[in-house]
């Protein structure tokens, strides 16, 4: 039976940023012109998010939060270099990326070759011109397509990019597990998830817009269930755990986002409701994942949490408790982040 390390972290995109822009997506809600008038200042915000965006728009805190997701970059790292795997399988959201009106699948391996991508721009290491050019696992990535077909899991697959090399879930996942700048060179075979279902074309897979409403007959076709995911999740650790590598499986994703939360005016994210997923995953309550309802999850902007979603259902196949997790919450930073390694036993 091969052996499988799982591991879950944010590809929160302000990170690659200097701490001054941290907050930038908060500063954009601002101008929601339906924002109610007692939210457009501080004043009428809850006394915690006050405390966090403090005297200087957030840049004192910026440098904290960033702390601390580096710290837990570095340990997930540290816990991936000590299993050594064959190829690393990431679950992660294409934002209207790669998939567009063309063609938006439920789920797709990418079973390519190479993967060849840039840094941003204006990032925080100051590169101007870094390229990664990782090699992908096309033995591993049709296998595992092949076996979830023959499992009941209609995957699509895809061996060459559509619209673009790789999104951002994937790409910043690497950016950040090599934060230190000490290279990556583990091949990888991501699993692109369409977490943003509803609103993936409707709102191109990112912030809303407020120069036009958005109305129920404009939205797309739902994302797959959590349900869904759960077992497709629980069918890749099955498959895998009879394969001949070793795999590292890698969910990548904030949770509550806060431009996904209608309910709180899309200004902060809704950190109750990660909490209770969180302590569920520390416990291994599957139940509670498996049985999380969809509309449940858009409510509380958790749409990326449906990466997890694969994560918990490989999890409780694998009959395995995490080892190590965390939650780094925030109310100005547009989403919580969780984090988790759980080795072979």
């Amino acid at each position: 039976m091969a052996e499988i390390l799982a591991l879950g972290i944010s590809h929160y995109p302000p990170l690659w940023g200097a701490d001054e822009r941290m907050a930038w997506i908060l500063k954009r809600m601002l101008a929601n012109p339906r924002l109610p008038e007692a939210l457009r200042t501080p004043a009428g915000w809850p006394e915690a998010m006050r405390a966090e965006w403090g005297n200087d728009e957030g840049a004192s805190s910026a440098a904290r939060h960033r702390a601390d997701l580096v710290a837990w970059m570095e340990r997930t790292r540290a816990a991936l270099d000590a299993f050594n795997p064959d190829f690393v399988l990431i679950w992660g959201d294409d934002q209207y990326e790669n998939f567009k009106e063309d063609v938006v699948p439920p789920y797709c391996v990418s079973a390519y070759d190479r993967f060849t991508f840039g840094v941003p721009p204006n990032n925080v290491w100051g590169e101007t011109d870094k390229t990664y050019d990782l090699p992908g696992h096309r033995q591993a990535a049709k296998h595992l397509a092949s076996a979830l077909i023959e499992e009941g899991f209609d995957a699509a697959y895809a061996y060459k990019p559509l619209h673009h090399p790789l999104g951002h879930a994937f790409t910043n996942a690497i950016l950040y597990l090599d934060y230190a700048r000490r290279g990556f060179g583990y091949p990888i075979v991501p699993v692109a998830i369409n977490c943003y279902g509803r609103r993936v074309l409707a709102q191109r897979g990112g912030l809303p817009v407020f120069d036009r409403e958005i109305g129920e007959a404009d939205l797309d076709p739902p994302a797959p269930t959590p349900r869904r995911l759960f077992d497709l999740g629980a069918a890749t650790a099955r498959i895998l755990a009879a394969s001949p590598w070793r795999v590292a499986l890698l969910a990548s994703s904030g949770w509550s986002h806060a431009f996904l939360t209608a309910k709180n005016h899309f200004l902060y994210p809704d950190t109750p409701a990660d909490k209770r997923m969180f302590e569920a995953l520390r416990s291994a309550d599957w139940q509670t994942w498996r049985n999380c309802p969809g509309a449940a999850v858009e409510d509380s902007g958790q749409q990326e949490i449906l990466n997890w979603m694969c994560l918990a259902g490989a999890l409780s196949e694998l009959g395995r408790k995490p080892q190590v997790t965390g939650l780094v919450e925030t109310w100005i930073f547009n989403s919580s982040k969780a984090f988790l390694i759980a080795p072979p036993s």
